[in-house]
């Protein structure tokens, strides 16, 4: 049922929007994948066997990002998916992704899925990042022609509401996705908006527990 046939990963460095040169660029990435669409030209009530089988293709495709940016997980700090589907399929097939996509990244990120861990301040059960990923993975698809844009969403991994990391990244794969194909993608950044300065509130302000409350 999993066939991919490419693997696109796009980064870039920015080191300022027309004001002063930032200390440090802000890294962002994406990966997309093209997989054939099973469901293309019918209507299948019972899609959800295709979610269990694109796990590993998320944890593929969260580490080679990870390695392309070629950062640590420390210094990851906003994430975000997103799908195209090809002009055969629906808008549902793209929703398989919401599980194995943004598990993917936060399970990369040190997210241990135990709630009851966290609410108990057990330390010695937590790793990775400070708040090991609560945050949602915000995500948007849409069906699309071969080379359709996506502006995938990026929001910080603890704290969605941190206003300096609201961003968004385009993402496009030449060529794809054919009528009979769909586009998984995954995204990651390292921080705020270069020259940032709306205001509201900052990462460096939230408490690992805000998460659940």
């Amino acid at each position: 049922m999993i066939d991919v046939r490419r693997v696109f990963t796009h980064v870039e460095h920015i080191h300022h929007e027309f004001g002063p040169r930032a200390g440090a660029p802000l890294v962002r990435g994406a990966i997309g994948a093209v997989l054939t669409n099973p469901y293309a030209g019918r209507y299948e009530p019972d899609i959800l066997p295709m979610m269990g089988q694109l796990d590993p293709v998320g944890v593929d495709m969260a580490h080679r990002l990870l390695a392309a940016m070629d950062v640590s997980t420390e210094q990851i700090a906003t994430y975000g998916k997103g799908a195209i589907v090809g002009a055969a399929g629906e808008l549902e097939h793209g929703a398989l992704w919401h599980v194995p996509g943004g598990y993917a990244m936060r399970e990369l990120l040190g997210w241990k899925g135990d709630r009851a861990a966290y609410t108990a301040g057990k330390a010695e059960e937590k790793s990775g990042q400070p708040g090991n990923a609560l945050s949602i993975v915000p995500s948007t698809k849409k069906v699309g022609p071969p080379g359709a844009a996506l502006d995938v969403p990026l929001t910080n991994i603890n704290a969605s509401y941190v206003r300096g990391q609201f961003d968004a990244i385009e993402v496009r794969v030449p060529g794809a996705p054919a009528a009979d194909e769909i586009v998984f993608i995954l995204a990651m950044s390292t921080g705020y908006r270069v020259h940032a300065r709306v205001g509201g509130l900052r990462a460096e302000d939230i408490s690992k527990w805000d998460g659940l409350r």
